[in-house]
């Protein structure tokens, strides 16, 4: 029987593992310098919580892995958590909600079943939630800090791309339909199908004046929307609200020199989202995404308005300049010419030491190469030993007689 790894599944190799954890470095440096605290979620939740809140749709439900949790004759049907958000707000409601503001981080694995298997079944994924706090400020926050995350990565010609639940659902209440037909509306749109709001019959055609430059039009600045709320004078409160809130969040990202892109229809999937919303893309590829969601903690039985975002590990990792990917900058190897006692324990002790001054140290009595490595350290001979460093970035090489002048060697070259 072959060892096979589960399809869908990945294994992270050595240098994946070093290219995993500088990002992961870089996500946790910034998110505690904002001032959030990193949190830890179970990976089995029940399923309830997710299918109460709407996350889980019908069409959903066949795309997680879930099972009973057998307690005695009775049992409760649990997931593999398919979302690292509804955790977190579960987490805060059943041990923090005494809070008025919470400032949380996460990176965890979330698991979505594909079914042939090609594409990752478990995904990375580095996540905030602000949970409180005024909107306009939070909003802003959670943008302004992915974009600081995704520039420290080193990543290039990056596209934060802007769009708001809130007034594409008013939006949709303003065209007047039935219930059912709202319903059949909705449900193509969040699957990406924004023609269904120009197709859609309804009884207020002035709504076509602006319907369409909103839908197909792209803007840069808040300019743009205030083109648009122009044009909407006789449109309902909920829309005029939500416009207004857009308009406020891109004035401020145009005074803090933010860049974004306007693009109503860039969003799919905003089910739990009730304002500003937003993807980040790098050549094309998303790699993160996020926004308000107002009403999900009440759902859940809280009572806060929140809002967060969602950096996608696994596509960072191929995005990534190459090097990023290392990890292996100060990488010394010890070599003992013979496995003697006393070249051993030479060895060791130098080993010891250069670890105490921060270096990443291997010792090897073999005869095996190794790659990426800064210093290479011979010892040899009886007492006193004799230390052959050889600086493999510089081609350089040098004899020299103690452990004293091996330190000095590598402090002056660094």
């Amino acid at each position: 029987m072959e060892n096979q790894r589960c399809k869908g599944m990945r294994d992270f190799l050595c240098r994946d593992m070093a290219c995993f954890r500088h990002i992961e470095d870089a996500f946790r440096t910034c998110c505690i310098r904002w001032g959030y605290q990193e949190v830890r979620t179970p990976t089995l939740e029940y399923l309830h919580l997710f299918t109460a809140t709407g996350t889980l749709t019908p069409s959903k439900l066949n795309k997680i892995y879930s099972f009973l949790d057998w307690d005695g004759w009775s049992g409760e049907r649990v997931v593999l958590r398919p979302d690292g958000t509804i955790p977190v707000a579960r987490l805060y409601i059943n041990n923090l909600s005494e809070r008025e503001i919470a400032k949380l981080f996460y990176v965890t694995n979330i698991f979505a079943f594909e079914e042939t298997g090609r594409e990752n079944r478990e995904r990375w994924q580095c996540g905030v939630e602000f949970l409180g706090g005024a909107q306009l400020t939070a909003d802003v926050e959670i943008i302004s800090m992915v974009k600081e995350i995704v520039c420290k990565l080193g990543l290039d010609n990056i596209r934060l791309q802007l769009s708001h639940a809130g007034l594409m659902k008013a939006l949709i209440r303003e065209l007047g339909l039935s219930s059912i037909e709202e319903a059949k509306v909705t449900d193509r749109i969040l699957d990406g199908d924004w023609q269904a709001l120009l197709e859609a019959k309804t009884a207020k055609p002035e709504l076509n004046r602006f319907l369409s430059p909103l839908l197909n039009l792209k803007g840069k600045s808040s300019d743009f929307l205030q083109n648009i709320r122009a044009l909407c004078p006789g449109a309902s409160a909920d829309f005029k609200s939500s416009m207004e809130d857009f308009i406020n969040i891109t004035t401020l990202l145009d005074r803090l020199s933010c860049g974004y892109e306007i693009d109503i229809m860039a969003i799919r999937g905003f089910e739990y989202y009730t304002g500003v919303c937003f993807q980040l893309l790098v050549d094309g590829k998303k790699i993160g995404g996020g926004g308000r969601y107002d009403n999900l903690i009440p759902l859940m039985g809280g009572n806060a308005p929140a809002c967060g975002f969602a950096l996608y590990v696994d596509p960072v990792m191929e995005l990534l300049p190459l090097g990023n990917k290392k990890g292996d900058e100060a990488r010394v190897l010890i070599k003992g010419e013979e496995a003697t006692p006393e070249i051993a324990k030479t060895c060791f002790k130098l080993a010891q030491s250069l670890r105490e001054r921060k270096y990443v140290v291997e010792i090897d009595f073999s005869e095996q190469t190794h790659d990426g490595l800064h210093w290479i350290i011979l010892i040899s001979g009886s007492e006193p030993c004799r230390f052959d460093v050889t600086d493999c970035k510089r081609q350089q090489h040098w004899n020299v007689a103690s452990e004293t002048e091996v330190f000095n060697m590598l402090a002056e070259q660094n």
